[in-house]
């Protein structure tokens, strides 16, 4: 699994703890930035990750940020993203299985590290049901594309 991760400012402790986290697991990864506790501006980053996940260069994309808000919210604007902001392991769980989501947003003011890190596996060992939740997603994929 090749994961694309990024963060702004708010987020840049968290996502270190969370690289380190897949380097540990020897997942790929590659991080879009920020490269620095510095300001800047979060939709920069999340489109980047966002685009990346959306063209299949990565399998999933973790944005992390204050709150998780404007990495998520960014993100879904993004065609074929489908990004589930989560502060608990059920909301990841669930997000994989009913959603289909391909991007996790985290929100580092939010949650510690212990649970992001539940999150985050949890998240990442999670699969769709596919189903009863497919014709759901494909709706959702069809109003991208002008349909619905």
């Amino acid at each position: 699994m090749k994961i694309a991760i990024g963060s702004d400012h708010g987020g840049w402790q968290l996502k270190q703890v969370v690289r380190r986290f897949l380097e540990e697991e020897g997942l790929e990864y590659r991080d879009f930035g920020t490269h620095s506790p510095e300001s800047c501006d979060y939709p920069d980053i999340a489109f980047a990750v966002a685009e990346a996940v959306a063209r299949g260069d990565f399998d999933r994309g973790i944005l992390i940020c204050g709150t998780g808000i404007g990495m998520t919210i960014a993100a879904n604007k993004v065609p074929g993203v489908r990004a589930a902001l989560c502060h608990d392991t059920y909301s990841a769980r669930m997000s994989r299985e009913h959603n289909d989501a391909n991007v996790l947003g985290l929100g580092e003011r939010v949650i510690g590290p212990g649970l992001a890190l539940e999150i985050v596996r949890t998240w990442l060992a999670a699969s769709f049901a596919g189903e009863r939740h497919r014709r759901r997603v494909d709706k959702i994929l069809a109003r991208e594309r002008g349909g619905l």
